[in-house]
């Protein structure tokens, strides 16, 4: 697999199109990190590490609906394996007028963009979400 993370939000975006609660990817830190964000952000339940059926460290996220619609109504992948987007903390792009979140990856974690700001660093932005 190439891009662990856009793997994991394809699955998300798949399992809120069928209107499951739940959805299993495959476990490792920095998809717990972007979980993390998501979940502190109100965009998902929670995230629960789990084994796999073949074995393998697994993640199980519960998903997040408002009166049977998703909350995530958009989630979009913004640095890939093949672009690599770096930005400084002034540059930081705000979704959709500050209603979404975008996340990113800096030198002291993976954060919210309004999270980035106020530690006054800028990083690898990983995506959005709104």
């Amino acid at each position: 697999m190439n891009d662990p993370i856009g793997d994991m939000l394809t699955r998300i975006r798949n399992a809120q199109m069928r209107g499951k609660s739940t959805v299993i990817t495959p476990a490792s830190k920095l998809r717990a990190w972007v979980l993390d964000v998501l979940a502190d952000e109100g965009y998902i339940r929670g995230y629960e590490a789990i084994t796999g059926a073949d074995g393998h460290p697994a993640i199980e996220i519960s998903l997040k609906y408002f009166d049977g619609t998703p909350v995530i109504r958009e989630l979009k992948r913004v640095s890939t394996p093949g672009r690599r987007v770096y930005m400084g903390v002034k540059e930081i792009p705000q979704v959709r007028q500050g209603l979404g979140v975008s996340i990113v990856s800096t030198p002291k974690g993976v954060m919210s963009d309004a999270a980035a700001r106020n530690a006054n660093v800028g990083g690898e932005v990983l995506c959005t979400v709104f």
